[in-house]
Parts: structure tokens; sequence; C-alpha cells
């Protein structure tokens, strides 16, 4: 059977504002109304005889996971933590490691979160090819045919013919300077690496142990002392600590002898910055990409994105890329978003949070909206969803006024259990035990503000929690 990886790690930084760490580009819904993660694991379900998908994540990043799942209407096979990044070469042992545990013959279809590909009868031709190519042992990757010489994308050279449609690979070739792409192209037996691959799981630790011991010693002794955590499986952390973070590139694909390539056309992209997104966009007669509240006068080739609440205008610009938040705004030239990711390096320096969160935060059990902040104070639009309940906890530093502005609240505060309905409001002492739950069947909203000498979200002593958060 064929069994879909999903690998759902990495923050996206090329796609800030939209991507954020916390929330990071293959949960957004760039392009129609599902997130990229969701249409990749859609996509690998559609294929026959396809199980349950695997997903590989973050931590903090596992209850949106589960949702997306769940908005699909799709059955998890796993959804495995990473308790750190590690590269590809890991993560991948580690859903090996999970399948071979439920299905000794497991094939692995690996896909990255964050692709999209829209010729999907394509994609399932190539699937087909692979797999065949699986079955004889051989460990295969997807080239994606190039139609132009691009700069940014490693590049794989095919050697001999391995029957329909495959090909040993002959090298793996790092991003290419413009000639050499030029090159390359004009040539036509260079693909893009695309970062996809199939293999059997028991070949690819075969590979892993030959070729990077330490990673697999790493991955299975993690994978071993691995425990359930509601819907999450949690791998032991120091063990998986201990291995040398590599890609599976590095790691297997550039050494082992048994490395093939299936060429394929599919409308491939892995929308890797704000101009490719633009590129693979439906766009006006004047090469222009709105989203949200934006009118244009003598605007031609930019992508425009404005923010739930706010109207963009421009006029007599170009080539440009206008992405707006509530809390950042970009304004960027389309052949300079490659360096979007030095703004976020200038963040992290900096000591801000605009790369690490949204202004609306989403958690398990809804979100939160800080809507203003001050020296000490902030005030948030909380919504929580029906049945759910924010976890048993205390401040140190702050104090805490609820005002419910629709449905009804169950609170407790200290011993005291009570319910809040809407137009009533309470206070939270600094230091009490206190609880916000929906028992209703209609989300509860209301707004929080908050007073004291740090307002910060590590300032939360959680005493029980329904999620599994400590």
């Amino acid at each position: 059977m064929l069994h879909p990886v999903v690998l759902s790690g990495g923050s996206g930084s090329r796609l800030w504002p939209l991507s954020r760490e916390n929330q990071p580009k293959q949960f957004l819904s760039l392009i129609g109304d599902r997130s990229l993660f969701q249409e990749t694991v859609l996509r690998a379900c559609a294929l026959p005889d396809t199980g349950a998908p695997v997903t590989v994540c973050a931590d903090g990043h596992r209850f949106m996971v589960g949702e997306q799942l769940q908005g699909i209407g799709v059955a998890s096979g796993g959804i495995l933590l990473e308790p750190t990044a590690r590269n590809t070469a890991p993560a991948i042992a580690l859903a090996a490691e999970h399948l071979l545990a439920r299905d000794p013959e497991a094939v692995m279809l690996v896909l990255p979160a964050d692709h999209l590909i829209e010729d999907e009868t394509a994609f399932r031709a190539a699937v087909g090819r692979a797999a065949a190519l699986a079955d004889q042992g051989w460990l295969v990757t997807f080239g994606i045919q190039p139609d132009y010489p691009e700069t940014g994308y490693g590049y794989i050279a095919r050697g001999e013919a391995l029957g329909d449609g495959g090909y040993r690979v002959a090298r793996f070739v790092e991003k290419p300077a413009l000639a050499t792409a030029q090159a390359y192209l004009a040539e036509g037996t260079y693909a893009w690496n695309s970062g996809m691959f199939l293999f059997r799981a028991a070949r690819y630790l075969e590979e892993l142990a030959r070729w990077a011991p330490a990673i697999r010693a790493a991955a299975g002794a993690a994978y071993a002392r691995a425990r359930t955590d509601l819907d999450f499986i949690r791998v032991e952390a120091e063990a998986f600590a201990a291995s040398p973070s590599d890609s599976i590139d590095y790691a297997v694909m550039e050494k082992t002898e048994r490395a093939a390539v299936v060429p394929v056309s599919c409308g491939w992209s892995d929308i890797g910055s704000w101009s490719s997104l633009w590129s693979v966009a439906q766009r006006d007669d004047d090469g222009n990409r709105y989203e949200g509240d934006v009118i244009s006068l003598d605007t031609r080739d930019s992508l425009v994105r404005a923010s739930e609440r706010r109207l963009i205008a421009t006029i007599g610009v170009e080539d440009l890329v206008i992405v707006d938040t509530p809390d950042a705004t970009l304004v960027a030239r389309k052949d300079r978003v490659q360096d979007v990711k030095a703004i976020v390096d200038k963040l992290k320096k900096a000591g801000r949070q605009e790369h690490l969160f949204h202004r609306k935060v989403y958690r398990p059990w809804g979100y939160y909206d800080s809507i203003d902040v001050g020296a000490r104070f902030q005030v948030k639009r909380i919504v929580v969803k029906p049945g759910a309940a924010l976890s048993l906890q205390k401040h140190a530093h702050r104090a805490e006024h609820w005002i419910v502005v629709s449905g009804v609240a169950e609170v407790t505060c200290d011993e005291r259990v009570f319910d809040l309905h809407e137009n009533q409001s309470t206070y939270i002492p600094l230091g009490s035990v206190h609880r916000l739950r929906n028992r209703g069947s209609e989300p509860v909203e209301l707004i929080e503000v908050q007073s004291g000498g740090y307002l910060g979200e590590d300032d939360i002593v959680r005493l029980d929690d329904a999620y599994g958060r400590s």
C-alpha cells in the first residue's frame, strides 16, 4: 500500500508578513479556500490504494495539523511531532519507523506540505511510474521538467533509462548561476529537484543506515521511546536531538547507487516567494493579482493583498508586491522579494515579535486577536469554540477583566464557578486560579482587558489543560 508522508516543517519566512513561525505558509490559504497543507493531503489521498496520511510537524503546529485534517474530513495515519528541527532525513526516518510498525511492505510517498501542483493527472501518472521503480528497490525522486532557467532550485541530471519514464540519477547539482541554468535548459536532460520522493520504507532505512548511521540510530531510538499524547505521537526528545541535521539529498540520495528520477511536468511550484505566488495566480488583463479590498489606478504586473479590515489603493505602480496584515505591511519590487528573509532576520535580531505571531493567534480552543496594547495594558478579542475550554491557570503579573459579547461563558475564579451572559462582565484578580469554558453550541466571544507590569504569553502557570500543554 502507498502511504503519503507529509513533511510540514519550516517557517516560510519568504512569505512574511503573511507567513509567521506560529502559522507558516503551508497552513495558509494562498490559492483558493484550502491551505497548501490541505491541498497536498487531498491530492495524495486521491491516489489509488492509498493509506491514511502520516504528518511530521513541529510540536507548536500539532493542533493546526489536526484541525486542518478535520476540516477536510481526512483521518490521520499519525501525527509525528519533531521535538527539534533536524531537517528532512531524520523526519522521513521517523515516518518510516512509524509505517513499518504497521505495514512491513509500506511504500512511502514523501511530499512537502507547501507545494502547489496544478496538473494532478500528470502527477498521478508520475507516481505510478515511480511506484514501479520502488518495487525494484529504487529510491525515486521526482524531477520537474524546467520551462525557464531558474537559479533558485537545485537540478537533477538524468542518466540511463530504467524503463517506462524513469532514469538513474547521474548527479545532483546545487542552485546554478544563470548561464549554467540556461545550458541545462538547452541540454534537456536536467530537471528541477522537487523535494518529493517515493520508496519502500525499509529500503530507505537500509540506505540511511549505510550512509548516515548516526541519523538512523537516533531516529530509531527516538521512535522506539515515543509516547502517545492525545492524537499525537511524541518521539523521545533527547534521542532525536542526538541526530545530525541533514537533508535526505545530502544524507542518502547523493550517495546511494540506487537513486532514480521520474521527470514530470505537472504545474509544480514550491511557492517560495511572493513573486512565485504571483506567477501561478490568476491575474487580470493588466497582470495584477488583487486580494481583499483593493482599488487601483494605472497599476501593472503587481500582487496586492489587503488585510481583512483595511483598504489598499495603488496609483501608477508596477512590478510591486504589497502585502498588508493588521500588524505589518510589506512593499517590495517583485525582483527583490527573495530578500524578505533578511527583513525577518532583522526582526529576530531586534527582539521583535512580528515574525513569530500574527495579531490573531489560533489556539486549540479557538483564537484571540490582540486589538490594542500599551505599556501596562493589553486588549484582546477572544473566541472560544463550542465545547472547548482554556486551561485552568493563573498569572503572576497581570489581572484581567472579561466582558462577554455573545454566547454564555462558564467562568471559574478560585472557588467560584458561574455563568457570564451577553453584556455581563467579571474581574480576575492577579494570582487567581481561573478558567474560561464554553459548554454551549455557539461560539463564545468576549473582550479581555489585561493590566499589569508584564503581559507576555509566558506569564501563564497551567494547572490543568485538556490539550496536554504544560
